[in-house]
């Protein structure tokens, strides 16, 4: 069952300071102008997939704030100071308040992500008497993309670089039913110049056509273009590019997924 009152977090830090690591390709307003892209087009799909009842942004940004509302989305402000999982549990101890039984903790720069994998990752982890926990770890295996918690109390965030190994450890240590999906649309990290073109199908992301060109004369290996069907206001991948896999690593015998 799916039908468990489910908020979805969406931490969006401090514009200025944003996809730093894209900075040899894109000037500081190009950076501004994709995260909120991006942005869009994750608040699009969250608010498409019927089983999640809330969306909630955190961020220190009137910006991100105003384009979350324009979709329906609730707003925790936040100093702009605090790290990424600072922003994660206040997002949590909203969930909680509100008396969610479910939190989905998914970033604002996963364009690439399906309505498929949100919902896989929903039916994965039912809302019950035992918790459980659902991890989707990016495309590298070293940081985590996706993070249900079911309470949402469930463990504490610990996102950062190396984030995938110690939230499945933090499971384990607290001897959680859990989930590790990988899933190869949120697995897509847009966060490297070659990330770049995997959003060149797409007209929204128009503007990045200048880099994308400079990029492919300069690096002959870069990431190959994707053919990404796309209408406005909705996910950029329009299906599933691959099969979903799941790890059964967790403590329940019935759990396939």
């Amino acid at each position: 069952m799916t039908d468990a009152k489910t908020l979805a977090i969406v931490p969006v830090k401090a514009l200025d300071g944003a996809k730093r690591r894209l900075a040899p390709a894109l000037a500081p307003c190009e950076r501004r102008r994709l995260v909120l892209a991006m942005l869009n087009d994750v608040l699009a799909l969250l608010r498409d997939v019927p089983s999640i009842a809330r969306v909630l942004v955190v961020t220190p940004e009137p910006e991100v704030a105003s384009l979350a509302t324009s979709h329906g989305a609730d707003v925790v402000a936040e100093d702009g100071h605090g790290d990424l999982n600072a922003a994660v549990r206040r997002g949590l101890a909203h969930a909680g308040h509100t008396g969610a039984a479910r939190a989905l903790v998914i970033p604002a720069d996963v364009p690439l992500a399906t309505h498929a994998e949100i919902v896989s990752i929903l039916a994965c982890a039912p809302a019950g008497a035992k918790p459980q926990v659902v991890i989707v770890p990016s495309e590298d295996g070293e940081g985590t993309n996706a993070l249900l918690l079911a309470p949402p109390e469930a463990m504490r965030p610990e996102f950062g670089e190396g984030s995938f190994v110690r939230h499945v450890a933090q499971a384990v240590a607290l001897g959680l039913d859990f989930c590790v999906l990988r899933l190869p649309g949120l697995a897509a990290d847009i966060d490297q110049p070659p990330d770049l073109a995997r959003l060149a199908a797409c007209d929204r992301y128009a503007f990045l056509n200048a880099t994308l060109n400079a990029t492919a004369k300069t690096s002959p290996n870069a990431t190959a273009k994707t053919d990404l069907s796309a209408t406005a206001g909705t996910s950029l991948a329009a299906t599933d590019t691959g099969p979903n896999t799941a790890e059964n690593t967790g403590h329940s015998p019935d759990r396939d997924r």
